[in-house]
């Protein structure tokens, strides 16, 4: 931030977002003496008429529903909008004196004192975020079909019975509706007609949503990796959306929470488990790649043979800690594809390592 912007800010704002009212304290920019505090409802006609009109201020918000549109808006006002990283804001989900007033108050400092311990987060683009909540409705409707499914084997096994082995597709047709008991039937009858009508419309969603990945040459670039599919390459680009806001690949690893987190004091440092920040929607996707790398149906590449000597080398958990370190190696391996251009090479590490040794000297 320049300095001049500085001196045209003679507010800061923290305003923490509710529902439907949302909490705010103004602070002096030089003396930080509170200037106001008061509340606001959650719409945009009234924060059109608190903001609208008014001289530059600098407003901290938290990261959360509402945040994307109404930062969107203050920034449409000619405010300058910090998006505050809720992981981040131990001073306020530290503070025993919790509520919203308070809350609002503390961004306020903060954003004054040093904006930058709030991590500040730039959200995606509208149309992004468009794309994206057509990835999380199918998201959501498979969670729904998964749940029932778990519901309808779960009340079979109560009554001794079993059903047998189907894929979630196909779980609401006529050969599994045969296998019901009959004291089942009327109570699940209608489960499985819900099965049946969100699986066809999951259906309808997947098209559409090959339709997107069709679109997008960033994703059809990402989709030549085996065990990458369009909701896992679709959901990344839009997730990352500008390659170039991150300066190495490997920064990726951390960004979707896939590396270890680190509690180091003196001489010790324990192995942490992995610090899940970031997007658990894409984390999520991304291991669920790497399962299928590692598993009975993927191709032999440089991310299986890596997976595969983490299992090798045994130990507790060797298998999960495989399947994480591939969706890490993965992660990074996507942004420098999409980064450099290059086509997918299932074995370019593998080659260039031959190449290495065919160059060292006998």
């Amino acid at each position: 931030m320049s300095d001049d912007i500085r001196v045209e800010i003679e507010e800061v704002v923290g305003l923490d977002l509710g529902d439907k009212r949302n909490h705010l304290c103004v602070l002096s920019h030089g003396s930080g003496e509170i200037l106001e505090e008061g509340s606001v409802a959650t719409t945009r006609k009234a924060l059109l008429s608190r903001f609208g009109g008014r001289r530059r201020m600098r407003i901290a918000v938290e990261a959360g529903t509402h945040s994307p549109w109404v930062a969107e808006l203050l920034e449409e006002l000619g405010h300058e909008v910090l998006v505050a990283n809720p992981r981040r804001l131990r001073l306020i989900y530290g503070n025993r004196r919790k509520n919203d007033k308070v809350d609002a108050r503390y961004l306020a400092q903060v954003a004054r004192l040093d904006p930058s311990l709030l991590a500040p987060i730039q959200h995606r683009g509208s149309e992004a975020r468009a794309d994206l909540a057509v990835l999380r409705s199918r998201d959501a409707l498979v969670a729904a079909r998964t749940k029932l499914i778990n519901h309808v084997r779960g009340s079979v096994k109560s009554v001794g019975g079993r059903l047998p082995p189907s894929s979630a597709p196909a779980f609401g047709t006529k050969k599994i509706a045969e296998r019901i008991p009959r004291a089942l039937q009327p109570a699940l009858a209608e489960v499985l007609a819900c099965i049946d009508e969100l699986t066809a419309k999951i259906r309808k969603l997947d098209r559409m949503i090959e339709q997107m990945a069709q679109n997008s040459p960033a994703a059809q670039h990402l989709m030549a990796i085996k065990g990458v599919g369009p909701v896992t390459a679709l959901a990344y680009v839009l997730t990352v959306e500008d390659v170039g806001r991150f300066e190495k690949s490997r920064s990726l690893g951390s960004y979707f929470g896939l590396t270890p987190g680190s509690d180091q004091s003196g001489e010790s440092n324990p192995q942490k488990r992995i610090t899940k920040e970031g997007d658990r929607f894409v984390r999520r996707l991304l291991v669920g790649s790497a399962h299928y790398i590692l598993g009975p149906f993927g191709e032999d590449c440089d991310l299986r043979r890596y997976g595969l000597k983490i299992v090798a080398k045994g130990g507790k958990y060797a298998k999960k800690r495989a399947v994480v370190a591939v969706a890490r190696k993965l992660a990074v391996m996507m942004h420098a594809l999409l980064v450099t251009g290059e086509v997918y090479d299932p074995f370019y590490t593998s080659r260039r390592r031959g190449e290495e040794e065919v160059a060292r000297p006998a």
